[in-house]
């Protein structure tokens, strides 16, 4: 089986089987600074976002929001550590590869009950993004290229949510592609502009400045509708392609256990932070859609994420992927 996912995704798996937290008193909460921890390397779209919201969402609790961006290996090595250094609260911003994706991993505990939401931050555009030199510039164009040249196209398999993608556009489009394995983002987009693959599903944080720079091409942008942070790049219902539909999202959770008023004050700051017209403006330059606001509370990200495990994890089952 190829390696599918980058291992970062399960620094907020690991944290999870840390041993529960002093109990927090909700009355003079924070009296300290409030770990985020961010599962993924610095520099990417999960770490830009954490940073945003971080910076506004310190300001209205009165205490920093500091974030950390922790690797497996790191927490596997420094656990006791770590267990010391997380008696401030911490909390998590977790997405699509570590509350939907992570089904592909052994995992000893229940994904939709282990943690308590905070609330939903953004809903993340997916862009299919190609080479200049691919021979179709939208996706109907490619699926006729795909159906004349099967297996021909390769396309990027950096982690579960663009694998998924892939057998999702194969199944909806009877097409056949050649995944090609990928540690990251990073890494493929610097092949997808120098030609050395075709295909990139990827977050519109990511694709953006490079086809804003005339370096790559989208081809449609995986929602049911247009984004209205990218409203020029056609959805792939209006592409003749409907169903393939996959989103990013950008959601806070903090432990299991952690007190309602607690979780409370943090929605507080979370709404604040993204209500306000900074935040706001940063998002849309890196295609990030603000979650409506019924979807900012606890109970609106619990709703959205079981919504989305009922819809892939049978997908993604029925398909056999697994993380190694």
């Amino acid at each position: 089986m190829q390696r599918l996912v980058a291992t970062v995704a399960l620094a907020f798996i690991a944290l999870t089987s840390i041993a529960p937290l002093a109990p927090t008193r909700a009355d003079n909460f924070p009296s300290r600074p409030i770990t985020l921890i961010v599962p993924f390397p610095p520099g990417g779209s999960t770490d830009v976002a954490a940073r945003i919201m971080a910076d506004k969402m310190g300001t209205a609790l009165g205490e920093p929001v500091c974030r950390e961006c922790r690797r497996r290996r790191r927490l596997d090595r420094r656990r006791p550590a770590l267990a010391r250094h997380v008696r401030r609260l911490p909390i998590d911003i977790g997405q699509w590869d570590t509350h939907v994706g992570a089904i592909i991993y052994n995992i000893n505990f229940d994904l939709r009950t282990n943690f308590a939401p905070i609330g939903l931050i953004s809903i993340n555009s997916m862009l299919l993004v190609a080479k200049k030199a691919l021979p179709a510039d939208d996706l109907k164009s490619l699926v006729d290229y795909m159906k004349a040249h099967p297996g021909d196209a390769k396309f990027v398999n950096q982690n579960a949510s663009a694998q998924v993608g892939g057998l999702l556009l194969q199944k909806l489009t009877g097409t056949e592609l050649l995944f090609v394995p990928y540690r990251g983002a990073g890494p493929a987009m610097t092949d997808l502009i120098s030609g050395q693959v075709d295909l990139l599903l990827v977050q519109g944080a990511v694709a953006l400045p490079q086809v804003r720079a005339g370096t790559i091409k989208a081809l449609a942008e995986l929602s049911p509708e247009r984004s209205a942070s990218m409203p020029d790049i056609p959805s792939a219902r209006e592409s003749g392609v409907p169903g393939l539909n996959i989103a990013g999202w950008f959601g806070f959770y903090a432990p299991k256990g952690t007190p309602a008023d607690v979780v409370a004050k943090l929605n507080a700051a979370m709404v604040q932070a993204l209500a306000d017209p900074q935040v706001k403006a940063r998002f849309a330059q890196l295609g990030l859609d603000v979650a409506a606001r019924e979807q900012q509370t606890p109970e609106g990200l619990a709703a959205f994420q079981n919504a989305e495990m009922d819809k892939w994890w049978p997908i993604i089952k029925a398909a056999g992927i697994r993380g190694e």
